[in-house]
């Protein structure tokens, strides 16, 4: 059930995952990154009225690991508005939930803002940056999404650095064989990097820092293939952590991203 072209394959209602979707710790399991996408692509093709609507933040809640198999997305309305709308989704595989989320839309329309308002510029862009691979392909060197789905270009930090780093991430494949992947899904996609990428804790002492939850807040969607994560994690001693990413494209600022990380050492 592979396919070199894509990360899910549409049977009627269902996705058929494809190795590409699978995290480094598993080769059964999936990284958060394409179910967190396949929610964003239900959330903003769901309703008749979904062209008139953008969606603002995005709150994934990962309930267990999300095997590579066949699965199904049930999309709900929690929240009627003309203005705002707050819908609701879950991924099955089978009859077990293994991710539900919920997606804030508000209604867009053509309102210019002024030019002379300050806009923050992006950091050096993906041309200017260096290439680097996931150590998880050192781990477990198969295909998956961390280290065949997607190219890392660096800017600063880097995967064998601890601390803050700034990573340009694009998809090599689509989501969904046959479909062009939408902004919002490019960044549901790769969003879920951050803890990842700015590690403080040493894998190689025992540490562990899983996130649960991914959240991301928009205020446009990128422009381009390209999403840059300026991302930073805090820990604390209590087992709890926090990984927070600037989110950007190669024209400027677009949003952030949370991850709740819940600390652990064997």
């Amino acid at each position: 059930m592979s396919s070199p072209g894509a990360f899910y394959l549409l049977d009627g209602g269902r996705y058929l995952s494809t190795e590409l979707t699978r995290g480094p710790w598993s080769n059964d399991h999936q990284h958060g990154g394409p179910p967190a996408a396949l929610l964003g692509r239900a959330f903003e093709r769901w309703g008749d009225d979904a062209a008139d609507f953008m969606v603002t933040r995005v709150t994934v809640e990962l309930l267990r690991p999300v095997p590579v198999s066949v699965l199904a997305v049930e999309t709900r309305l929690l929240r009627p508005g003309r203005k705002v709308q707050l819908v609701g989704a879950s991924l099955h595989a089978g009859d077990t939930e293994v991710a539900r989320a919920t997606a804030l839309r508000i209604r867009t329309i053509d309102l210019p803002i002024p030019d002379e308002l300050p806009q923050p510029a992006p950091p050096p862009g993906p041309e200017t940056a260096r290439t680097s691979v996931s150590p998880g392909i050192a781990l477990r060197d198969y295909p998956g999404f961390h280290n065949r789905g997607v190219e890392h270009r660096f800017v600063a930090g880097a995967f064998d650095q601890a601390g803050p780093a700034t990573d340009w991430i694009r998809l090599r494949v689509p989501l969904v064989a046959g479909e062009e992947t939408s902004p919002l899904a490019s960044v549901t996609a790769v969003a879920d990097f951050g803890n990842g990428l700015s590690w403080v804790l040493q894998r190689g002492q025992g540490w562990q820092f899983i996130n649960p939850d991914l959240t991301i807040a928009f205020h446009r969607y990128p422009a381009g293939e390209w999403v840059c994560l300026e991302a930073v994690t805090y820990v604390g001693s209590q087992g709890v952590g926090q990984a927070e990413s600037v989110l950007w494209d190669e024209h400027g600022r677009i949003g952030r991203a949370l991850q709740s990380l819940l600390l652990d050492r064997s």
